[in-house]
């Protein structure tokens, strides 16, 4: 294994931790906007999730990583370091504003942009569709831009349905409520845990294969294992503004839309992981709150700090490109004078 493997495997465990970071908000911010628990109470509760979906995930979101890039084996550590670092640059400084971007989206491009200059135009993974089965940059990129519009459909459609539902239901049925929106952000944490640390597993897993270290794309127990916690830990160190952002500046709600959100966003992640995509949990939670939001209370709904997010995450990708970009062609450059 050479130095930049090694250097590889340390910019993708730290991407999983910045990964965990920007993700905070997804399972703890419906509770704390319902005000079913505190903030520290939603914390440890993502994080005990967040381990668990590491360990129950398969490897489609993995395999479809793997196919980003197209690039020798003795240039994938390059490749990888120069998109995981545009990807973490352009994260921190999204997440010290409070911004909710998706670190996914980052990385897709700074991987985009990394590989075009490492192995031309020919070393990016395009790809597309396998029928329902999204593959390479522009099906990844797909998946997270339409997860977040059928996130909000659906968590406004289950909003409607809760009030048909419960429309005679007296305060008694409140502490049900509570627990149903306990499982329900279980549920998101753990799937978020799976889509989103398959992500950095497989990044793992292929920089191993490069190197030697093993045989078959197979991702071994202790990256599992350091991944999850990894990303678990993120959650759980910086996110507070983050989770003030989403829980507070999109729409204040009640027990009922948190209950809608949480659920409707577990049945997207859920689905994407199914199919192998892997989308941004973050942009599909958000998306929720709003879709639960517009449902019932448009007027309610900050617009403004939405149309803010939604421009950071069209800036992402071209932006992350460029800086991977630089980065490989930087590589190159030290390299060629040594």
């Amino acid at each position: 294994m050479t130095i930049s493997d090694i250097a590889a495997l340390v910019v993708i465990i730290g991407f999983a931790f910045f990964l965990g970071v920007s993700d905070a908000p997804n399972s703890s911010a419906a509770l704390i906007a319902s005000r079913t628990t505190s903030y520290r109470g939603a914390m440890a509760f993502s994080f005990v999730f967040h381990v668990i979906g590491g360990f129950v995930a398969g490897q489609a979101v993995a395999l479809t990583m793997l196919g980003l890039v197209h690039v020798a084996h003795g240039e994938l550590g390059v490749t990888y370091i120069a998109g995981g670092i545009s990807s973490l640059a352009f994260t921190f400084v999204a997440t010290r504003h409070g911004i909710p971007t998706s670190a996914s989206i980052a990385l897709v491009g700074g991987l985009a942009g990394a590989a075009a200059v490492t192995a031309g135009w020919h070393g990016v993974g395009w790809g597309g569709f396998h029928g329902a089965r999204p593959y390479g940059v522009i099906g990844t990129i797909a998946g997270i831009v339409i997860s977040p519009v059928v996130g909000a459909f659906a968590a406004g459609g289950v909003r409607r349905l809760l009030d048909k539902g419960l429309r005679r239901a007296t305060r008694k049925a409140l502490p049900y409520v509570r627990v149903s929106i306990w499982l329900s952000a279980g549920l998101v944490a753990l799937a978020d845990g799976s889509n989103d640390g398959q992500k950095a597993m497989g990044l793992a897993t292929a920089v191993l294969v490069a190197a030697g270290t093993i045989s078959t794309f197979a991702v071994p127990l202790w990256v599992t294992a350091l991944v999850a916690v990894v990303l678990a830990a993120g959650t759980a160190a910086g996110g507070k503004q983050i989770v003030r952002t989403v829980s507070s500046r999109f729409y204040r709600g009640g027990p009922l839309d948190g209950l809608a959100t949480e659920g409707a966003s577990a049945a997207v992640i859920l689905g994407a992981a199914f199919l192998g995509a892997p989308v941004s949990t973050s942009t599909v939670v958000a998306s929720g709150m709003v879709g639960t939001g517009a449902s019932r209370r448009r007027h309610h709904v900050q617009w403004r700090a939405v149309r803010s997010v939604v421009s950071a995450w069209v800036i992402t990708v071209p932006a992350c490109a460029l800086i991977g970009a630089g980065l490989a062609g930087l590589a190159r450059l030290v390299g060629a004078l040594r």
